[in-house]
């Protein structure tokens, strides 16, 4: 009987594998995504497709724990000291979305005579969530989590999260109402107090208590037990919040978040990484796998035309909110897209619902189909969002500009240079701020980690906004040589004792940086082209010391012809080009 059970455990896992791997690819070679690819493998295997996986609400249960650890992953990007300074967009942006966008659906709704009102507020209310495991893993995807309109979407989706609460209250108290006419009972305080005790007490003791747990297991060598450790945390942390009548997810957001000042914060992220990918999959697989098509087939009017409302009235809110608070035209128009889905939580509060007997079960069955359906458009829909922002030139103006520091470097230009200048630096321990005016050099740099701000660095005005008074040296990287010329100029003047380090696009460019006056200039390619002729005279058989000999002339030679050639001109010194080196002596040998 155990036999069995395994047998089909693994026969069930198997084809839950199978069908990521067949799919995913496929729809990330065409460019659709990898989300599609899970849903696509949902429809196929499930029950309304080939009947491979069975639907079962515990399948459901299991995958929700990807999208608990997606949260956690993304609360380790997130320190208590960000979000709060994000407030006013969660607490701001966040509640208009919700308010207005639930107020809107069920004014429809109620308009249309489809439910009673109580019903419809409860429905329109699910509708304005949207979907945090979409939206977030498509913001991650694309690397764009942490651009503008990225934390606009998130502060959204957080305020969403945390509103849940209050509505899965709320169903059976407007329930008691549409049945009694009356809502009886006053504020439960006992029941607002719990939630509040706990998030008190999770803040205490990840603030004071996690680093010194993940410091003692550390310490025994295990990464096994490092990673049980925080897939415990996790768990512990998802099951104290759901027990207050919290979002199991947001539990788990906000123990990320305790954690993201944490010297450990990086092996814990890469030791959880796995089992969120892998669990986020079979979330985005069980959601394909409700999708009833027979349903959809009977229906099909009103679960596309209701699915293709649903986007549409929350992209628009969504967009005219985002440009109320002075979002640009593009920035707008990629929150609208992220966010027009409906979301999982819908599919939570539309089953409590049906048992506090606010819908029936045919209406339920349609809602959750519209729901899946507006998922499953949105990657379509942010990728076209995204070619319509793209169809203008990229001005950058969703980037954030330099911010002011002080005992830092600046780099400015991200481009092949730069880049690697402040991955020395930075990992030498030295606070870098790097500027660069190329939005493609910035959205690159995000993909790989790096902050880089917007900003024009040949203006002054960028450079002291930058902290160019506090800085420790301004290293300018830039490609354009006349960008490089104007800035060591207004620095030099603007202040006198900086520290200048520039780089030079060739010779030229050298000789009129040095009547500028910075501190160093290196030629661009001159260190590389050194290092490459080391290296061809070492395989040819010279020993070190005479490479290093014939080096050392070199330099002697260029900067001879270098300062020739700043006093008269080009052509001086053009006679040292073709002075061949001494030969090294050897040293004597013998001995007495």
């Amino acid at each position: 009987m155990a036999a069995g059970g395994e047998s089909d455990f693994l026969i069930q896992a198997a084809t839950y594998l199978g069908a990521a791997v067949i799919a995913v690819p496929i729809f990330n070679r065409f460019k659709l995504g990898s989300i599609l690819g899970y849903l696509a493998a949902g429809v196929a295997v499930g029950p309304f497709g080939f009947n491979l996986l069975h639907m079962q609400e515990g399948v459901f249960h299991i995958a929700e724990l990807g999208v608990v650890l997606f949260l956690f992953v993304i609360g380790l990007e997130l320190s208590l000291t960000r979000l709060w300074s994000m407030r006013q967009q969660i607490f701001g942006l966040g509640a208009t979305q919700v308010a207005v966008t639930g107020a809107l659906i069920a004014g429809l709704f109620i308009i249309a005579d489809v439910m009673p009102a109580p019903a419809a507020v409860i429905a329109g209310l699910s509708l304005a969530f949207s979907s945090t495991a979409f939206a977030l893993q498509l913001l991650k995807d694309r690397g764009e989590l942490n651009t503008h309109y990225g934390k606009q979407s998130f502060s959204i989706l957080l305020f969403q999260d945390l509103a849940v609460i209050p509505l899965l209250a709320a169903v059976p108290f407007i329930a008691s109402i549409g049945v009694d006419g009356a809502a009886g009972g006053g504020i439960q305080w006992a029941a607002v107090a719990k939630p509040v005790g706990v998030l008190i007490a999770l803040v205490v003791i990840g603030r004071y208590g996690l680093d010194r747990a993940f410091q003692i297991v550390a310490g025994s060598g295990s990464r096994e037990a490092f990673a049980a450790t925080a897939l415990f945390v996790v768990a512990l942390t998802a099951l104290a919040v759901s027990w207050a009548g919290l979002s199991m997810a947001l539990g788990a957001f906000l123990a990320g978040a305790l954690l993201a000042d944490s010297s450990y914060r990086h092996q814990i992220e890469t030791d959880i990484e796995p089992f969120r990918g892998l669990l986020l999959g079979l979330f985005f697989i069980s959601i394909g796998m409700r999708l009833d098509l027979a349903v959809i087939a009977s229906s099909w009017w009103i679960v596309l035309g209701g699915a293709a409302g649903l986007v549409t009235i929350k992209g628009a809110l969504l967009y005219g909110l985002a440009r109320a608070s002075k979002s640009t035209h593009n920035n707008a128009l990629k929150t609208a897209a992220v966010l027009s889905q409906g979301g999982e939580f819908a599919f939570v509060v539309i089953s409590l619902g049906v048992d506090a007997l606010l819908f029936t079960n045919g209406a339920a069955t349609l809602l959750s189909a519209i729901v899946t359906v507006s998922m499953a458009s949105t990657p379509l829909l942010v990728m076209a969002a995204h070619r319509i922002a793209r169809s203008g030139a990229d001005s950058g103006e969703d980037l954030e500009g330099p911010q002011g520091g002080s005992d830092h470097v600046i780099v400015a230009g991200f481009g092949r240079v730069g880049q690697i200048v402040s991955q020395v630096l930075r990992n030498s321990g030295v606070s870098v701020t790097a500027i660069d005016r190329a939005p493609e050099h910035i959205r690159n740099a995000q993909r790989f980690g790096f902050k880089v701000y917007f900003g024009d660095a040949s203006r002054l005005d960028v450079l002291m906004t930058a902290g160019a008074m506090d800085a420790r040296a301004v290293m300018l990287c830039m490609d354009d040589t006349q960008s490089v010329n104007h800035a060591v100029e207004a620095l030099r003047a603007a202040v006198s004792n900086l520290t200048i380090i520039a780089c030079a696009h060739d010779r030229a460019h050298e000789i009129e940086l040095a009547q500028l006056g910075p501190d160093v200039i290196i030629r661009e390619t001159l260190e590389s082209s050194v290092l490459m002729a080391r290296e061809a005279l070492a395989r040819m058989g010279h020993d070190q010391d005479a490479i290093d000999d014939y080096v050392g002339q070199f330099r002697k030679v260029d900067r001879e012809r270098l300062l020739a050639q700043r006093d008269y001109g080009p052509e001086a010194g053009k006679e040292l080009l073709h002075q061949p080196f001494m030969r090294p002596e050897k040293p004597s040998g013998g001995s007495s």
